[in-house]
């Protein structure tokens, strides 16, 4: 995953796909939690995959998928710290 602890995949014009970005925003400023977005209407494999269930916070640790809560993207994190 590079240097991205966490993946958000969504797409852009998708209401919920923002407030998972404002929630990761608050996630990185409060805890350093690194994280970066996936377009997935730019990859074919990820449209298919996720297309319908965006959006989708995904780690090495496993994948949650919408409604997560903050908690749950912190705890999703430090699981994919251990």
């Amino acid at each position: 995953m590079a240097d991205a602890e966490l993946q958000l995949l969504g797409t852009r014009g998708c209401h919920l796909c923002e407030e998972a970005e404002q929630m990761l925003a608050r996630a990185a400023a409060a805890r350093g939690v690194r994280w970066q977005y996936l377009d997935v209407a730019e990859d074919d494999a990820l449209l298919a995959r996720y297309g319908e269930r965006i959006p989708v916070l995904r780690a090495v640790s496993g994948e949650i998928g919408w409604p997560f809560s903050l908690l749950d993207v912190l705890r999703l994190a430090e699981r994919n710290q251990d």
